[in-house]
């Protein structure tokens, strides 16, 4: 019975412990110094001395060695307050999870991209992210090139942007599609094989876009490795009015397969001579202060991404 009664008054009555004494712990812990941990607490020294005493009692143990050296832990301290770390963090995240659902509540995640993306890639991400978080808002804007996109996402007038990639290293990129592009030809072309030759595509007049948009700057310089005289009868921004001189009869075309959506029946598609690609990503500016739905609409990309990285980024059909 006096064993049971000696227990009785050994027993540690968590409900006692204070957070504002594991508080006043971490901080003498790591000033090794009751005023300057009251500084850092914004306390007066004798409250966090009266925290430090009432843990103590509480816990039965001695915490700190006090003297004219400040306070250092003792060995059962450091033990203490180990577990006095993990109860700090666990409140941080308590925090973290509640601001992010209340982020998660509201608010708008505003997208830039270029029509190709805009019309085939982002219905799909943007369901798959409606269904999760309803509440949140999602604006799109449409650019031609990828240099409005940058200038947006620069300005602030976008948090997320889709682009050609390679693009400036102010911006933090993530490749989510690689898109091939493919010669467009009249509907009276006759072909011997789904691949052309540099010698047939050099009998066309060629319809590409201008030299001074960024995305055409690499495909011309592919162009060049042809080592045929190609020529260029026409330039034009607009994929679709493209498509449509092809159509025509006015020429052969090359764009990626996504901005040539929807050929035509009747427009012949075949392959490049040698493949050429370009290489689509998500962007958002370096060191930007993001709110929690532009994550969670990036974590919603990225998990598309990888979808397709096992076979086809998800495709609305033309």
């Amino acid at each position: 019975m006096g064993t049971t009664g000696t227990n009785a008054m050994n027993e540690i009555n968590t409900r006692r412990l204070k957070l504002s004494q594991i508080q006043a712990l971490i901080a003498v812990a790591d000033c090794e110094n009751f005023s300057e941990a009251a500084l850092q607490l914004e306390l007066s020294q004798s409250a966090v001395s009266h925290a430090i005493a009432s843990l103590e009692t509480e816990l039965g143990v001695q915490l700190f060695h006090r003297g004219r050296h400040g306070a250092q832990l003792t060995p059962v301290g450091k033990r203490v307050l180990f577990h006095g770390r993990q109860i700090a963090r666990g409140l941080e995240m308590m925090v973290k999870e509640a601001d992010l659902e209340k982020g998660l509540q509201g608010g708008q995640v505003r997208i830039v991209t270029f029509r190709s993306v805009a019309t085939h890639i982002l219905p799909g991400i943007i369901a798959k992210f409606r269904s999760c978080f309803p509440k949140i808002a999602v604006s799109i804007a449409e650019v031609y090139y990828t240099q409005a996109v940058e200038e947006a996402l620069r300005s602030g007038k976008a948090d997320i942007g889709f682009v050609s990639l390679p693009i400036s290293d102010e911006f933090e990129t993530r490749e989510i599609l690689r898109d091939k592009y493919v010669v467009l030809l009249p509907p009276t072309a006759k072909l011997s094989s789904v691949q052309i030759t540099w010698k047939e595509l050099a009998a066309y007049p060629l319809i590409l876009q201008p030299a001074e948009i960024a995305c055409s700057v690499p495909l011309r310089k592919y162009l060049i490795t042809s080592g045929f005289p190609l020529n260029i009868a026409y330039e034009l921004s607009e994929d679709s009015t493209i498509v449509s001189m092809v159509m025509q009869g006015l020429g052969a075309a090359i764009l990626p397969r996504l901005a040539a959506e929807p050929i035509p029946a009747e427009v012949k598609v075949c392959s490049l001579p040698v493949a050429f690609e370009r290489v689509i990503g998500v962007a958002v500016l370096r060191d930007a202060l993001l709110v929690p739905a532009v994550f969670a609409f990036l974590d919603v990309v990225k998990g598309a991404a990888e979808v397709g990285s096992e076979g086809e980024l998800p495709i609305n059909p033309s």
